[in-house]
């Protein structure tokens, strides 16, 4: 049984991995669903479907997503069996995507919202990965947190930031890259989302993103230079802009026509 306390110690802006989940979970339905996720409901729970109501996402999370599963399933199936998810949240690969018990998949979030989910699933079925779950606070110091899980950074890894860097400052977003760099054998990947700076000040006036800061979740941080936030750091990426995914996707009513985009990242060193 779920504790309700958990739920009212969640930081604001991780209660948008419940809203994520609902996402996952309304696409599960579909007849042409992107995702497969049997656990997205629990997850979600009352708090996150009334979110997504509220919310104007569109199938833009089940796009997103999609994007992620088959190049963290390319990752591993190339021999990396080192995955990080950062701001983990809700996600639910360690179960879905058939990684193996050989695959080390260690999630970081915080405690409070790992908690929640450990509570949440603990009837689940154990994960097919290797999952070991690190609170830790991403705007700080947590490396030696991630080391202690077993990550061997003189292997490759492949890390997941999905749904992150819209709430970080810019220097936030800069020691986050920074760390995980510093973690990353060659050989390794990195596959982020990026908002674009155009597109963030598109949606700054709509009711969407006024509703997420009023709940304590404003958007802040934007790029039209993806590329460049990793390429100083060593990695050489493909970028591919949200509209043609989403259009590759069959969801092409997410597709801006030649307006402004976001963008997902797929970096390797």
């Amino acid at each position: 049984m779920t504790h309700p306390d958990l739920s009212a110690r969640i930081d604001p802006v991780a209660t948008t991995a419940r809203l994520t989940a609902a996402s996952r979970a309304r696409d599960s339905r579909r007849a042409d669903r992107l995702v497969d996720d049997p656990l997205a409901s629990v997850l979600a729970g009352a708090q996150g479907e009334e979110m997504l109501a509220q919310a104007e996402a569109g199938d833009v999370i089940p796009v997103r997503t999609r994007w992620f599963d088959d190049r963290l399933r390319a990752a591993v199936a190339s021999g990396v069996d080192q995955v990080v998810l950062v701001a983990a949240g809700m996600d639910t690969r360690a179960w879905r995507l058939g990684l193996g018990p050989t695959t080390l998949l260690v999630e970081v979030d915080r405690p409070e919202l790992l908690a929640l989910k450990a509570d949440l699933l603990a009837t689940a079925p154990p994960p097919d990965a290797t999952r070991v779950p690190v609170g830790a606070d991403l705007t700080t110091a947590w490396d030696d947190d991630v080391l202690a899980a077993g990550i061997d950074p003189a292997r490759p890894v492949c890390w997941v930031v999905e749904g992150l860097l819209q709430y970080l400052a810019a220097d936030d977003v800069d020691r986050l890259l920074d760390r995980i760099t510093a973690l990353s054998a060659p050989g390794s990947h990195l596959l982020i989302d990026v908002v674009g700076q155009a597109l963030l000040d598109l949606l700054a006036p709509t009711p969407m993103l006024a509703r997420f800061a009023r709940l304590g979740m404003p958007w802040v941080f934007g790029s039209d230079d993806p590329a460049g936030l990793v390429a100083g750091r060593g990695w050489t990426s493909e970028v591919h802009l949200f509209g043609e995914v989403a259009v590759a996707s069959g969801r092409s009513s997410l597709a801006p026509p030649g307006g402004p985009d976001g963008y997902l990242v797929h970096a390797t060193r």
